[in-house]
C-alpha cells in the first residue's frame, strides 16, 4: 500500500516485508517496549505500514483499565515512532544511523484500541533535513477503517550505536 492507495482494511492480510526476527534485528526495543509486530510495506524513507497485534496479554492491560482495558494512546504514538525508526534506518545497515523520538505535534485519539484489535501503523516522511539529522513525519493509527490516533513526530539521529 502507499498513501495514494492506503487501505488498511487490506493491510493485515498482506505478505510482511519484514518478520518480528528482522524488525527486532534492527530495533533495539525490546519486551515490553517493542510495539512493531511486522513491516508490510517499506520505501526507505519515504513510507511504511507496519502491525502491531493488540492482545489481552499486552503488559499495560492489567493497569489501563482492568474493567475495560484499552491501548494507552501514548503507546500507539511510540509504535508509530518505532515504525518511523525503522522507515529511516537503512534496512542494509541499520546500525550505520540511530533515531531517538524527538518530538511530537498535532496529536490526537480519536477511538479506543482494544484488546484483539489489529493497530495498523501508516507513516509518511514528510521532510528530512539531514544536514541536522532531523526527520518529520506524518503517523496515523488504524484499527480496520478507523483512525484510532494521529501525530506529527520528529525523529533526530543519533551519532553512533545505541
Amino acid at each position: 500500500p502507499t498513501s495514494k492507495g492506503f487501505d488498511p482494511k487490506s493491510v493485515p492480510y498482506l505478505e510482511p516485508v519484514m518478520d518480528i526476527n528482522r524488525v527486532m534485528e534492527i530495533l533495539p526495543h525490546r519486551y515490553p517496549f517493542l510495539l512493531v509486530d511486522r513491516v508490510l510495506d517499506l520505501d526507505f524513507r519515504k513510507s511504511i505500514v507496519a502491525i502491531k497485534q493488540v492482545t489481552v496479554n499486552d503488559n499495560f492491560f492489567p493497569g489501563h483499565f482492568p474493567q475495560r482495558p484499552i491501548m494507552p494512546g501514548v503507546l500507539q504514538i511510540e509504535a508509530l515512532a518505532q515504525a518511523g525508526g525503522l522507515c529511516m534506518l537503512d534496512p542494509e545497515d541499520p546500525n550505520k544511523d540511530n533515531f531517538f523520538f524527538g518530538g511530537i505535534d498535532s496529536c490526537k485519539f480519536r477511538k479506543p484500541v482494544e484488546p484483539g484489535d489489529t493497530l495498523v501503523l501508516h507513516v509518511e516522511l514528510t521532510k528530512f533535513n539531514k544536514r541536522f539529522g532531523i526527520a518529520k513525519m506524518k503517523g496515523t493509527c488504524y484499527v480496520g477503517d478507523s483512525v484510532s490516533a494521529e501525530a506529527e513526530l520528529t525523529l533526530v539521529m543519533a551519532n553512533g550505536k545505541i
